[in-house]
């Protein structure tokens, strides 16, 4: 019932939506990194409910880096990144049957029944804040080497179509600039 992920780099997430913070721990990252806080804190605004679609819920994310990082630059020991949860409303949830369209169900295989079911626990949208803050590190991390990356899912018609040369070179099949088609 792990919450940690990867190899050679892990990330660990915690907490909860209706706890005192989310946060995560970055670990195996090489020492002399530089970490951007300014750039951490635009990837974390990014996320923000902007539409009345979104979430009504309002947080600013002010993140506290813990540990792994002094004056600027990863030190290769974890890197622990905490947000506190300051909008709550606790009330407004009741224990009871599972929310269509959220993961209370598999929360509670997963938990046994012990989990923290308050706003969605550990199933929240609000995981994500650390998701994004660990991301920022790891893509300011990447760029500094002159990695990039991205990626494209245009669908037309109900089929997805790739660029040519994407998808690993699976070209051939549908329409729409020779792209392979899924």
């Amino acid at each position: 019932m792990k919450n940690t992920f990867g190899q050679a780099v892990t990330l660990t997430l915690f907490g909860e939506s209706h706890g005192a913070a989310v946060g995560a721990v970055l670990d195996g990252l090489a020492p002399g990194l530089p970490v951007d806080g300014d750039f951490l804190r635009r990837q974390l605004s990014r996320r923000r409910p902007t539409t009345a679609l979104d979430t009504a819920r309002q947080e600013p994310d002010n993140y506290q880096i813990l540990s792994g990082v002094f004056q600027g630059r990863t030190t290769g020991t974890p890197l622990t990144i905490v947000i506190p949860n300051e909008n709550t409303r606790s009330g407004d949830y009741t224990y009871g049957l599972a929310r269509p369209s959220h993961a209370d169900y598999a929360a509670y295989c997963k938990y046994h029944g012990y989990e923290d079911w308050r706003g969605g626990g550990h199933f929240s949208g609000r995981v994500t804040a650390p998701l994004v803050a660990a991301g920022a590190i790891l893509l300011s991390a990447l760029a500094g080497v002159g990695v990039t990356g991205g990626a494209t899912i245009l669908p037309w018609g109900g089929w997805l179509f790739f660029p040519s040369g994407a998808a690993g070179g699976m070209g051939g099949g549908g329409g729409g600039g020779g792209g392979g088609c899924y």
